[in-house]
């Protein structure tokens, strides 16, 4: 399996392209397709150095241009951050001072310097103070301390014709010394001013206030080191789906056996099974009345078997839905935070373990407007501080401003006394937006932002992989 799962990092640079703007240079945007056709994967490029020739169609050369790639096998998951700030450095602006930014370059195999991160753009500043920034170490050096790296300062321009401020080399093992209140200088140098000045001193001083390398782990890295993702459903049961005799109901199964629901189900649950080993899924109800007392209950098993609610594997939990259907009553409200609350309480026992070893997934597939909203917020602010993540799918023609808010993507979720969330844990997606699309887009729209958030979880709380991956020497 490891060989399946390798990252690749792709390096790319062009010359000698084709002018496409009429008052300045050519924008370029460069994109990599990869074709598997006949179900086999395609060597995009080997880790030698790939050069070709640009066409603008086939047979059709575009200028002298050419396209180089490279690359390279992720072999070291450690991070080099990085805080820097500069001094006194020349006013290269007529009516300003200067808009410096900071280009870092290593040095290839073959001597030429690859550009490996551009920082942001401090407008009208001698002095800037850049953000924080991260850069992966085998980007940065590809591990080698010792490699030549080079930084230019530059004044941004518009129209891309940027004026060098000064540069100057260095490596690793010297920004390494930065840290602990104590900085590390380096004169930046213009060569031509140094060549024809011989008063000349710098154009002003870099400072690099600390470097760190730390080790940042993926989602393959916790999963491959057994991470498990432990996946639940909740379905929506409430009257307002329609009886599901009826063809206009959400829960009407066609002839051919399906429905939105089953679709949503099918969609991700095919997708998050292959990462649970015994492939065990609890299944839950809601908004339902169910025998044999006839109340409503927010968190009833498909299955009738409150001791053992487990369904096996995703089949099961479509056989357990299809003979469920005929044996309750739909009927409301629509009530979140019951079946939230349930996985959040076994996310809370596995974080007292204090392990990266269980992840816990709700699917919560609904019909409408939540009636919980204020409880639901509390628990999705709860659940947010536990090894968990809720996505919401909705089915249906309603309105989800609800479910909108509650995916914290421009904002996290507070409770009504005013507690953000720890972290963004909930992800809604409308069905109706992919009636017509291939089922794997839901499932890849759908699981999205999962990986993300397992590792943001496990990354604030500090817990590596139960198994750390293997470093390869370089």
């Amino acid at each position: 399996m490891a060989g399946c799962v390798s990252r690749v990092e792709l390096s790319v640079t062009c010359r000698s392209l084709l002018d496409r703007d009429l008052g300045s240079k050519s924008d370029p945007l460069c994109v990599v397709l990869q074709d598997a056709g006949g179900g086999r994967w395609a060597e995009i490029v080997s880790s030698s150095v790939f050069t070709r020739p640009l066409e603008l169609k086939q047979g059709k050369p575009a200028g002298k241009g050419t396209i180089t790639i490279s690359a390279e096998e992720i072999k070291d998951t450690r991070v080099v951050y990085l805080e820097i700030e500069a001094r006194n450095l020349d006013k290269k602006d007529l009516f300003g001072k200067s808009d410096p930014f900071l280009e870092f370059y290593k040095q290839s195999d073959a001597g030429t310097w690859q550009l490996m991160y551009r920082s942001e753009v401090i407008k009208n500043n001698l002095n800037p103070c850049w953000r924080k920034f991260s850069v992966p170490l085998q980007t940065f050096c590809g591990g080698d301390f010792n490699k030549p790296i080079k930084v230019q300062c530059a004044d941004h321009d518009s129209d891309g014709s940027h004026d060098l401020i000064g540069t100057f080399e260095t490596n690793l093992t010297q920004l390494q010394k930065a840290g602990d209140g104590s900085a590390v200088e380096f004169e930046c140098i213009h060569p031509e001013k140094k060549q024809k000045k011989k008063s000349y001193k710098n154009s002003g001083i870099i400072r690099i206030k600390s470097c760190k390398i730390e080790t940042e782990y993926s989602f393959l890295d916790y999963v491959m080191g057994g991470c498990q993702i432990n996946f639940t459903v909740g379905v929506d049961f409430t009257g307002s789906n329609g009886d599901p005799r009826s063809p206009d109901s959400l829960h009407y199964i066609s002839p051919d056996g399906i429905n939105e629901y089953l679709i949503a189900i099918w969609s991700v649950g095919s997708v998050v099974q292959d990462y649970d080993t015994d492939r065990l899924f609890p299944a839950f109800g809601f908004g339902a009345q169910i025998p044999p007392s006839w109340q409503v209950s927010h968190e009833f098993p498909l299955n009738f078997n409150p001791s053992n609610p487990y369904c096996q594997g995703i089949q099961g939990i479509v056989d357990a839905y299809r003979q469920i259907l005929p044996q309750i009553r739909l009927y409301g409200p629509t009530n979140f935070s019951p079946i939230i609350n349930h996985v959040a309480r076994f996310a809370a026992h596995s974080a007292q373990q204090g392990t990266a070893s269980q992840y816990f997934i709700l699917l919560i597939i609904t019909d409408g407007e939540i009636t919980d909203l204020d409880q639901t917020r509390q628990a999705i602010v709860n659940a947010s501080k536990l090894p968990m993540s809720v996505i919401i799918v909705g089915v249906g023609e309603a309105d989800f401003k609800a479910m909108e808010f509650l995916d914290g993507d421009n904002s996290f979720v507070k409770s009504l006394t005013g507690e953000p969330a720890a972290r963004d844990i909930v992800q809604f997606v409308p069905f109706r937006q992919f009636k017509n699309a291939p089922r794997e887009a839901l499932s890849q729209m759908v699981l999205a932002e999962v990986p993300k958030q397992l590792v943001s979880y496990y990354k604030w709380q500090g817990w590596p992989p139960v198994k750390l991956p293997e470093i390869k020497k370089m």
